[in-house]
């Protein structure tokens, strides 16, 4: 559903993207995880058409981003960090506005609409200016607006950046739902967990390449399945291990104050590149 290859981008000598290759297969949840600066946002610019390539192809649906630009643009939709919806006009406003760009009918924009209020849960809030409306809802909103025109592929770069715990599991379960309705989801997040539970694959990408793309079960049982972050000389240190037995072993040596955990998505991050995700 998604096809990249050889893709870069290069802003002066600060090369952006150098070189990504990857496939994202239809139904698929594709997490696409490194620091900032790594090259995330600057990937689904060019993908939809916000920014262009300084090199590469890449395809959404099979079609090329560049030379069928308009068909593959109708094949997604996009939710971007930043909440831009019209604050001044209403819940339905704001979807019948972006069903009308995408040559919606009258009839198929007002099932659609209610459709989508109804599955986010808003529907009782229809007639709402934006503006009254909270952190969350605002964010399930621009989902569904990014859903209106039932897009083959959807884009998320950072859907829950600034939420609370709650709900961001609340975006997390209508996330897996849109999924199941078949939709190719490639996701962005600094929310570690978020990618451990939502993923089928993740990628780790850092300085504009990709260290390795994988199943987020297959990465961390490659690091372990224990860890053990403890005091060595005055610094935080993390050891990983693969059974408890050696997790235990090693606890009876220590002197100083540690944590015993299981091993995490950003732990496998951290041994691969040295940096945190985010």
């Amino acid at each position: 559903m998604i096809r990249i290859e050889g893709l870069k981008k290069s802003y002066g000598a600060i090369k952006a993207l150098d070189g990504i290759d990857l496939h994202v297969a239809a139904g698929e949840l594709f997490a696409y995880l490194g620091p900032n600066g790594a090259g995330k946002t600057t990937t689904i610019r060019i993908l939809t058409g916000l920014t262009r390539r300084s090199a590469g192809d890449a395809w959404l649906g099979g079609f090329h981003i560049e030379k069928e630009g308009l068909k593959a643009k109708k094949r997604f939709g996009l939710v971007m960090q930043s909440i831009n919806l019209d604050q001044e006009l209403t819940v339905w406003e704001n979807l019948d506005i972006h069903g009308r760009l995408f040559g919606m009918s009258a009839g198929e924009r007002k099932k659609k609409i209610d459709q989508m209020l109804s599955y986010i849960d808003l529907i009782d809030r229809k007639t709402a200016l934006v503006k009254q409306l909270s952190g969350g809802m605002k964010r399930r909103l621009t989902i569904a607006r990014a859903m209106i025109h039932s897009p083959e592929i959807l884009f998320l770069d950072e859907p829950t950046v600034g939420l609370d715990a709650a709900i961001r599991r609340r975006i997390w379960a209508l996330i897996k739902e849109i999924q199941e309705e078949g939709t190719t989801i490639f996701l962005t997040t600094h929310y570690i967990e978020e990618a451990e539970f939502l993923a089928d694959r993740v990628a780790f990408l850092d300085e504009g390449r990709i260290v390795t793309i994988d199943t987020p079960q297959a990465l961390m049982s490659r690091t372990g399945a224990w860890a053990i972050d403890h005091m060595d000389a005055g610094k935080m240190k993390t050891q990983y291990f693969q059974t408890r037995q050696e997790a235990d072993t090693f606890i009876t040596r220590q002197k100083e104050s540690y944590t015993l955990r299981r091993v995490n998505l950003e732990d496998s991050f951290l041994l691969l590149t040295g940096k945190k995700v985010g």
